[in-house]
C-alpha cells in the first residue's frame, strides 16, 4: 500500500511539472525579434555560405530542407532553409499547422502556392505545435525575405528531443549535404548556376522565375522529400 501511494505521488508531481512547464513553453516562446537575433545570419558570404546558400551553423537541418533551433528544452522553432525558399520562389500562400496539433517528424505540414499549385514540406522534428508565424500566413514574402530570422514557421514542444534529432542531417555532413543538393539541382537545370550567382555569388530570389518548362511541383517535391 505505502509503494502505491509513493508511486500515485511521484505520478502526480510528474503531471504537475509537465503542466506547468507547458505553460511556460508557450510563455516564453522567444519573440520574432529574439528569433531572429538567436538564428540571424552575416552580412555576407562566409563560412556559413555553401555554393552561394546560407546555411547558419547554429541550426539543424532536416534532409528535406527545413531547419529547426532549439530555444529552450523540449521547445524549438522550425522553419524552410535558404535553398528551400528560393527553390519555392515567390508563393502567394501558406498553409501551417494549427497550435495543439501533434505532428510526426517526416509528416507533411507545410504547404506553399504558387499559380495555384501545392507544394508541400515536412518536419524535421516530432512534437505538438504550439504557435505558428502569423506574419508570414498574413505576408508570404517573409519567409524569402528572411527564412532564419522572421521567416519562421512553427514553434513546437518537443518531448524527446534526442530521438529525433537522429533523424536529423549530422552536424559534419550539413556542408556536404547542402553542396549536394545545389549540384543535384543543377544537374536537373544547368541554366540555374548562372541564377544563382546573379548577386555575388548569392541565389536569386526566386530560382526558377525564369525557366517556366520547369514543373516547380516536381523539383520542390524532389528536394523536399514529399515525391
Amino acid at each position: 500500500m505505502t509503494v502505491l501511494l509513493v508511486l500515485g505521488t511521484f505520478l502526480v508531481f510528474i503531471v504537475l511539472d509537465y503542466a506547468m512547464n507547458r505553460r511556460k513553453v508557450i510563455a516564453t516562446v522567444p519573440s520574432v525579434s529574439q528569433t531572429a537575433a538567436l538564428a540571424g545570419a552575416p552580412e555576407g558570404p562566409g563560412s556559413e555560405y555553401v555554393n552561394g546558400f546560407h546555411v547558419p551553423d547554429n541550426l539543424s537541418y532536416h534532409a528535406g530542407h527545413s531547419w529547426l533551433v532549439r530555444e529552450r528544452k523540449n521547445v524549438v522553432r522550425v522553419g524552410a532553409d535558404e535553398f528551400a525558399v528560393a527553390l519555392a520562389g515567390k508563393v502567394e500562400k501558406v498553409e501551417l499547422p494549427k497550435p495543439g496539433q501533434w505532428i510526426r517528424q517526416g509528416q507533411k505540414i507545410l504547404s506553399f502556392y504558387r499559380h495555384g499549385v501545392k507544394t508541400e514540406m515536412v518536419s524535421p522534428t516530432e512534437g505538438e505545435v504550439l504557435e505558428v508565424n502569423v506574419e508570414v500566413l498574413a505576408n508570404p514574402a517573409r519567409l524569402r525575405e528572411e527564412p532564419y530570422g522572421k521567416g519562421w514557421l512553427v514553434a513546437m514542444h518537443v518531448p524527446d528531443e534526442e530521438a529525433t534529432s537522429r533523424n536529423l542531417v549530422p552536424k559534419i555532413m550539413v556542408r556536404d549535404w547542402m553542396r549536394a543538393s545545389v549540384e543535384r539541382l543543377y544537374a536537373m537545370q544547368p541554366s540555374l548556376a548562372g541564377a544563382v550567382a546573379a548577386d555575388g555569388g548569392r541565389p536569386a530570389e526566386d530560382l526558377l522565375a525564369a525557366f517556366p518548362e520547369a514543373d516547380w511541383k516536381a523539383v520542390t517535391g524532389e528536394f523536399f522529400l514529399t515525391t
